[in-house]
């Protein structure tokens, strides 16, 4: 018996979700380590980073439309803020779909 989990840190978590990609498994694995209402936000939370960075709607327009409270948005706002211009402009080709 071990001591302590093997799963400690973040990168350990993305190294399981990469194998999970790498066999075709995503999904599920996701689905599995996230409740419906997690996998709801998330679904919001790529949304508001999504519609901040094109910058074509308010932050009060973008909360009404995905109906989440503005501190929702200006907590992903902030998150926005950390990103130097390089990482936005790839964040930005990202999420084109």
């Amino acid at each position: 018996m071990q001591d302590t989990p093997e799963y400690s840190d973040w990168q350990d978590v993305l190294d399981l979700i990469h194998r999970a990609i790498d066999s075709g498994h995503e999904a599920e694995l996701l689905k599995m380590l996230l409740t419906q209402d997690e996998r709801t936000a998330l679904i919001a939370r790529v949304n508001i980073v999504n519609e901040l960075l094109k910058g074509e709607i308010s932050q009060r327009q973008l909360s009404q439309m995905l109906g989440v409270g503005i501190a929702t948005i200006t907590r992903g706002s902030n998150e926005l803020k950390q990103l130097d211009e390089s990482q936005k402009v790839w964040l930005g080709k990202v999420l084109e779909k």
